[in-house]
């Protein structure tokens, strides 16, 4: 199993897992040709995609969704929660469903939601797993809970959001409402509760930490990977930053 970044951020975000002859397309925040061209950076071409999976509505996850999905002929999976205020949106998509964030086996790939508390109806991060190796994410999440610690425990590679510095929030230019949002239960995780969370799990098996979602108004990549590398007592060049333009190129997981 391998995973790559399209991009990480407020301006789009998709991931890209891979097992066997299974590949699925976690979000999907870029225009159509953007993604095509995204996709093509990485060697692999929308024809090859098997489905697309969705987080939460939000534009920046869910904003090239349906035309991939529709000219290509890809299923999408969802929460029926996600979905609502989306029908018109996603009309004419094949569309399947996570139902009460229990694990659905996608082909060669098996998908393990779970939910987060963030301003959306009904959000969720996932693990992917080839059988042997998990593969977590965790992106959009206000705050660490009991049931990401126990779903993202001995994960073989971790994805994880650290979207700010709280500090550098507190004292940008962002208007006070947006500031309070981003900080709340509801938000988005700053770097230090990412390293917390990160010390907290099983990280024995961990062979890939990336820090994901970065804020480029109120983080920069040396302070996320400061913070992870604190808590894992790690090397900060261990730590990878998936970022907007670039994303993260292909990591072998398994």
């Amino acid at each position: 199993m391998r995973f790559a970044l399209l991009g990480s951020g407020s301006q789009g975000n998709a991931l890209l897992v891979e097992h066997a002859s299974t590949r699925l397309l976690l979000d999907c925040g870029f225009g159509l040709n953007e993604t095509v061209r995204r996709l093509a950076r990485l060697g692999v071409a929308p024809d090859d995609l098997t489905g697309i999976v969705v987080t939460h509505e939000h534009d920046d996850h869910i904003g090239g969704v349906a035309r991939l999905a529709r000219k290509f002929n890809l299923p999408v999976w969802l929460t029926p929660g996600t979905l609502r205020g989306l029908e018109a949106l996603l009309q004419g998509t094949i569309l399947h469903f996570f139902e009460g964030y229990a694990p659905v086996c996608i082909r060669d790939i098996e998908v393990r939601p779970f939910p987060v508390p963030h301003d959306a109806r009904e959000p969720a991060q996932f693990v992917f797993s080839d059988g042997n190796v998990d593969l977590g994410v965790l992106t959009d999440t206000g705050c660490v809970t009991p049931v990401m610690v126990r779903m993202l425990n001995a994960c073989a590679a971790l994805v994880l959001e650290c979207n700010h510095d709280a500090e550098l929030l507190a004292q940008g230019d962002y208007p006070v409402s947006l500031k309070q949002r981003i900080a709340s239960r509801f938000g988005h995780l700053d770097n230090c509760s990412a390293a917390e969370l990160a010390a907290r799990i099983n990280h024995a098996k961990l062979r890939h930490l990336v820090a994901a979602h970065l804020s480029e108004s109120n983080n920069s990549p040396q302070l996320a990977r400061t913070a992870l590398a604190a808590a894992l007592n790690c090397s900060e060049d261990w730590i990878a930053v998936a970022d907007q333009q670039h994303g993260l190129d292909w990591r072998q997981v398994s």
